[in-house]
C-alpha cells in the first residue's frame, strides 16, 4: 500500500515537483499588483544598461523576491527549483522570460547608488502606505504619557577565505568580495572578512524601517544618520511627536559624537555610553558618594547593579543636557567585558533625556536591557529569510538583495495580520503614579507696570474662576503654567472689544492703539502639607 499523496514514477523522463513556496509566491504576486507596487517599481526604479537585451529592472527585482519568498539556501539552488517552472513563475507578475542566472548576477553588479536609493524611497513609502495595524503601538510611562521605541543595532555577516599560494611568479591575488566585505569585528561568527549591516526595527510591530551596510566594521556613524533620516520619516507619517520616540542604541553608539547627532534631530534617546571620563567630573563624584537612587536585579543572571541618577549634566563642554545614569557592581573573578572597573568596582553608564518623574532610574535600565527583544526579530529573520546570503559581491547588489529581502519580511507581517488580525498592545512599562492633589495658597499678583496701569490687586476674583476689571469687564484663565520653581503662574486675559471700548483703557493699558488685551498673571505657591490648614 502507498499513501495517496505519494506519486511513483517509472517513466525516465523527469518530472520535477512544484516548489513548496510557490503557492506563497502567488499569493504575494497577486498583492504586489492588486495595490500597484510593480507598477511603481517598473515606474520609479529605472536602470539602463547595455547587455540586458529584453528584460527590465523589474524582471530582476521579481526574481529577488522570489529568491526572498522561497528560503533556499542560494541562487544555485533557488534556480534549479525554479527553472523548471519559470514561465509559470514569471507570468504571475506578469513578465514573460526569467532572466538566467549569469544576467541576474551582471544586473546586480552594475547597479548604482541612484537606483538603489529610488527603490529605498519605494520600500519606506510602501510601509506606511497601508495599515495593517490598528496603531504603531507604543508604551507608557508613569505619568500616563505616550512613548515609541525604535532599535538601531548593526548585524555581522562574516565570509571565509581560503589562504591562497603568493609566490613571485603569480599574480597578485584577487579576492571575490573585497568589494562587499573587508576585514572587522566578527563576533561569534567565524570568517577571516566581515560585512556589516544596521538595522532598523520597529518594536511593537516587527516591522523593518531600513537597512544600511558597510564592509567591515562600516561607518557606522554615517549608517546612523541615515537610519534617524528614516525614523524621522516615519514617525511624521504618523503623526508622532518626535520627542516622544525614543532611540535605542547598544555600546557602538556610545561616543558623544554619535549621541549628539541623535539628539539635534529632536528624537529621544536611551543609549550605552562609553564616556567614562564623565565620572571625573566633580558633579558625577558628589552623586557617587551618596545613596544609591535605586536597584536593578537582572532577572535571568540574577546580577544587582545599584542606580545613581544625574538628571542634569552636560554630554560635552559644549554638548546637549542629558541625563546620566550610572550603575555600579563589584568586580569579580571572572574579567568584565563591559564597563569600566576602577578600585574593584566596574561602572556601567546610560544616556537618556527620559524624563525623571515619568521613569526612575531602574526603568530607564529595564528599558535599554529590553533590547534583548531586537535579536530575537534578528533570529527569525535569518531561520526564515535569511537575508544576509551571499547575493551579489557588489556593495549596491548585496544592497538591493537585503532592501527586497526586508519589504518581503514586511509583506508576510501585513498579510498576517490581514488573515488573522490581532490588536496592537501599549505597553504599560511602569505602574501610573496618580500626582498627589497639590494644595497652593493664596494668590501673588503683579505690581504696578512703569506704564502706570492698574496693578493685578486691583482684578477682583470671581467665583467662577474668572477676574473682574475696575470697569466690570471679565478676565478669563487663558494659560496655567507651572514653574521650575515649583509655583504655578496662572494667566487671565480680557476680551479685546471689551477693551477698545473702555473708558479706563488710557489707565489700564501702556497704550490706548494696543491691538492686544489686557493681562493679568498671577502666581500661586504651594502650600506645605503641615502648614495646610485644616477641613473644615
Amino acid at each position: 500500500m502507498t499513501y495517496p499523496s505519494v506519486t511513483i514514477q517509472v517513466n525516465p523522463k523527469s518530472v520535477p515537483s512544484t516548489p513548496s513556496w510557490m503557492g506563497e509566491v502567488a499569493a504575494v504576486a497577486q498583492v504586489l499588483t492588486h495595490v500597484g507596487l510593480l507598477k511603481a517599481i517598473q515606474e520609479h526604479v529605472r536602470f539602463a544598461r547595455a547587455r540586458f537585451g529584453i528584460y527590465d529592472t523589474i524582471d530582476f527585482v521579481v526574481v529577488l523576491l522570489g529568491y526572498a519568498l522561497s528560503g533556499e539556501r542560494s541562487l544555485t539552488a533557488y534556480y534549479a527549483r525554479l527553472s523548471p517552472f519559470a514561465d509559470a513563475f514569471m507570468a504571475l507578475f506578469g513578465r514573460h522570460r526569467l532572466p538566467d542566472r549569469s544576467t541576474l548576477s551582471r544586473f546586480l553588479a552594475a547597479l548604482d547608488q541612484v537606483s538603489v536609493e529610488a527603490l529605498r524611497t519605494l520600500f519606506l513609502a510602501d510601509l506606511v502606505a497601508r495599515t495593517p495595524f490598528t496603531s504603531p503601538g507604543g508604551l507608557s510611562d508613569r505619568l500616563g504619557n505616550r512613548w515609541w521605541l525604535v532599535d538601531v543595532d548593526a548585524t555581522k555577516q562574516a565570509a571565509r577565505q581560503r589562504a591562497l599560494p603568493q609566490q613571485k611568479g603569480l599574480p597578485a591575488p584577487h579576492r571575490r568580495l573585497n568589494q562587499v566585505c573587508a576585514p572587522g569585528y566578527t563576533g561569534r561568527k567565524r570568517g577571516e572578512v566581515v560585512r556589516t549591516r544596521t538595522t532598523v526595527l520597529q518594536p511593537f510591530t516587527h516591522q523593518w524601517i531600513g537597512t544600511y551596510s558597510g564592509a567591515g566594521n562600516g561607518k557606522y556613524r554615517g549608517e546612523l544618520k541615515r537610519a534617524l533620516e528614516a525614523v524621522t520619516w516615519y514617525a511624521l507619517a504618523f503623526s508622532l511627536p518626535l520627542s516622544q520616540v525614543v532611540i535605542r542604541l547598544d555600546g557602538l553608539y556610545g561616543n558623544a559624537a554619535p549621541l549628539t547627532d541623535v539628539l539635534n534631530t529632536g528624537l529621544g534617546v536611551v543609549a550605552r555610553s562609553k564616556e567614562y571620563t564623565m565620572l571625573d567630573r566633580a558633579e558625577v563624584k558628589a552623586r557617587l558618594t551618596g545613596p544609591a537612587d535605586g536597584e536593578c536585579t537582572h532577572p535571568e543572571s540574577g546580577a544587582s547593579r545599584a542606580l545613581y541618577d544625574c538628571p542634569d549634566i552636560s554630554l560635552t563642554p559644549e554638548g546637549p543636557r542629558v541625563r546620566l545614569l550610572v550603575a555600579t557592581h563589584p568586580a569579580t573573578s571572572t574579567p568584565h567585558k563591559i564597563g569600566k572597573k576602577r578600585d574593584g568596582v566596574i561602572y556601567e553608564m546610560f544616556i537618556t533625556r527620559l524624563p525623571a518623574p515619568a521613569f526612575s532610574a531602574k526603568d530607564v535600565l529595564d528599558l535599554y536591557l529590553h533590547r534583548g527583544s531586537f535579536e530575537t526579530v534578528l533570529a527569525d529573520e535569518d531561520q526564515e529569510q535569511e537575508t544576509d546570503r551571499w547575493c551579489s559581491r557588489t556593495p549596491w547588489g548585496q544592497e538591493a538583495w537585503q532592501i527586497v529581502n526586508q519589504w518581503v519580511w514586511n509583506i508576510r507581517l501585513e498579510l498576517g495580520q490581514c488573515l488573522a488580525a490581532a490588536p496592537m498592545r501599549t505597553t504599560e512599562f511602569a505602574p501610573v503614579n496618580e500626582p498627589a492633589p497639590v494644595a497652593y495658597g493664596p494668590p501673588q499678583w503683579a505690581h504696578r507696570s512703569f506704564t502706570g496701569g492698574f496693578p493685578g490687586s486691583a482684578f477682583v476674583p470671581q467665583p467662577d474662576g474668572s477676574l473682574l476689571c475696575p470697569a466690570h469687564h471679565p478676565l478669563y484663565s487663558q494659560e496655567r503654567r507651572p514653574e521650575r520653581d515649583g509655583s504655578l503662574r496662572v494667566l487671565y486675559a480680557a476680551r479685546i472689544g471689551d477693551c477698545r471700548t473702555c473708558q479706563l483703557r488710557a489707565q489700564c493699558q501702556e497704550s490706548p492703539s494696543s491691538r492686544k488685551p489686557r493681562r493679568v498673571s498671577a502666581v500661586l505657591w504651594p502650600v506645605v502639607p503641615s502648614q495646610a490648614p485644616p477641613p473644615a
